[in-house]
């Protein structure tokens, strides 16, 4: 596992590092520049422009140039801003490159030249206003070098105008082939638009111990390969019943492609025994499509229609709530509630006004985790008093239109700061949420995050958000926390996708091929 940290964070671990612990500043800028030094002797050119700021980002990149001009490139450090506003260690490393006669120039005019490789070091993670001005003039100018010449662009740390800790473009930004980040990823590398900028992200180890993480804490958790070894190991001694029993409340009628694709990526992912409950109409098809599934079947017509969906659930009159509807549906329901392990509750249901009674009785009377996906959102956020059953074992998983509808807010603002908007919503009801976009955020009611770097845009296909719930839903039949299982259940679903793209192609992916993938590597 790897840790993302803040713009703040990173510079409390600097400060530890440095004030605490005792490693010189100096130190660390010379093994950060020899990380940039060593990416850019990887890359095809030997003509280097190397634009450096006035901060300790930007003295990263004079120490880095004057590295690559003793390794025989040909190199020029321009330097932009005003020197009053120089750092202690930019003033230090410029008077080393002047020594060594480092070609330096200050920026004056436009960048004429051709050059093989830009070295990005005019801003680092700190950056808290929009560009402009001459700042936004440079960086525009590199932008078409990059475009017109084809030079490649090595970003230090981050890419010049990409907000640190939330991936936003401050204006504008200088979009990178390469980005060397120290110490740890930043949240802006992990979140779009920083991540398109970013281009390939590196992590250079420059010193930081992990002890200053521990003191400063972590913006979220990013999962990697061997976080793989955290799916529970199947007994050798084990039956269908010992890894889970899983119920997928899913399917209308003319809508049984998402309870297929849900109990399909269950039993990928390692559930033992799964059982989809749905209306008559789906029986046969889902019979045909996964014979391996268990397949109950419920009347609509035995739910009542929505008396006053105001009502507290339970409510002991009969004047509404999920208490109103069919005694036996009732009993046969919860039977089916009792009898699973964990539960999936929405995909496909339809918004007709049984959904809404069905969604309240699975809620009131579970006491396993649930899934809750799609249409299952889409009942609580029409009908706000069910989230008075949302507990520390429910998992929602909205994608950022069914979030805003959740939240009663423009998707705009939720992306703005995705891992704000997830925290605030899982504190807030105390579910674990899944906020699925192009880099997903899992935030649980404690405050710790997943940041998911897996997947691709293949992926983008109707069905992949039933093979998400299906997977995250196999991992707690399996017996795996919440939190970790969401998690990781993004992750493994992420590196499904890749592998299945990289079989089918871009285009032609479909979701039963993400499920068919998963944990096939």
């Amino acid at each position: 596992m790897k840790y993302a940290v803040t713009g703040t964070q990173m510079k409390q671990i600097d400060r530890d590092t440095i004030d605490r612990i005792g490693i010189p500043s100096m130190v660390l800028m010379e093994r950060a520049a020899l990380a940039v030094a060593e990416t850019v002797q990887q890359m095809q050119g030997r003509r280097i422009l190397i634009v450096c700021g006035m901060g300790n980002n930007g003295a990263d990149g004079i120490t880095a140039g004057r590295i690559l001009h003793g390794r025989g490139y040909d190199v020029t450090v321009r330097l932009a801003g005003s020197p009053d506003h120089a750092s202690a260690e930019h003033k230090a490393q410029l008077q080393i490159a002047r020594s060594l006669e480092v070609p330096l120039e200050e920026y004056g005019g436009p960048v004429t030249e051709s050059f093989d490789i830009i070295v990005d070091a005019l801003f680092g993670i700190g950056l808290a206003r929009e560009l402009e001005g001459a700042y936004r003039e440079l960086i525009e100018q590199l932008a078409e070098k990059r475009r017109t010449d084809g030079a490649k662009v090595v970003a230090v740390d981050i890419p010049s105008g990409i907000h640190g800790d939330t991936g936003a473009l401050m204006g504008t930004a200088l979009p990178a082939d390469v980005t060397v980040t120290f110490g740890y990823l930043k949240t802006g590398l992990l979140l779009y638009p920083g991540r398109q900028y970013a281009g390939h992200t590196t992590v250079a180890d420059i010193g930081f111990s992990p002890v200053s993480l521990t003191r400063t804490g972590w913006d979220g958790m990013v999962l990697e390969p061997c976080d793989m070894e955290r799916i529970p190991r199947r007994r050798p001694d084990g039956n269908k019943g010992t890894f889970g029993k899983l119920l997928i409340v899913a399917g209308s009628r003319g809508m049984s492609g998402a309870a297929y694709l849900s109990a399909l990526a269950a039993y990928r992912t390692g559930a033992g025994l799964v059982k989809i409950l749905t209306v008559p109409e789906n029986r046969e098809i889902l019979q045909s499509q996964l014979p391996e599934a268990i397949v109950e079947t419920y009347e609509p017509e035995r739910i009542p229609a929505v008396c006053d969906s105001d009502s507290p659930v339970n409510a002991s009159d009969g004047s509404g709530g999920a208490s109103g509807m069919d005694g036996d549906f009732r009993v046969f329901l919860e039977a089916q509630c009792d009898w699973a392990d964990a539960i999936v509750l929405g995909p496909g249901l339809g918004q007709e006004s049984y959904v809404e009674y069905l969604v309240e009785a699975v809620l009131s009377h579970a006491y396993v985790p649930i899934v809750l996906d799609a249409d299952g959102l889409n009942t609580v956020a029409s009908h706000p008093y069910l989230t008075r059953y949302f507990t520390e074992n429910i998992i929602i998983t909205p994608h950022m239109g069914e979030m805003a509808r959740l939240c009663a807010c423009p998707v705009s603002e939720l992306k703005a700061d995705p891992v704000r908007a997830a925290k605030e919503y899982s504190g807030r009801y105390g579910v674990v949420c899944v906020m699925k976009d192009a880099a997903t955020v899992t935030a649980d009611k404690d405050g710790n995050v997943y940041l998911n770097y897996s997947g691709c845009s293949a992926m983008a296909k109707a069905g992949s958000g039933d093979v998400l719930t299906g997977t995250v839903a196999g991992l707690l039949a399996l017996g795996m926390e919440c939190a970790e299982a969401a998690g990781l259940g993004v992750y493994i679903h992420g590196r499904a996708g890749e592998t299945a793209a990289a079989r089918y192609g871009e285009n032609s992916l479909l979701a039963h091929n993400i499920a068919d993938s998963l944990l096939q590597e």
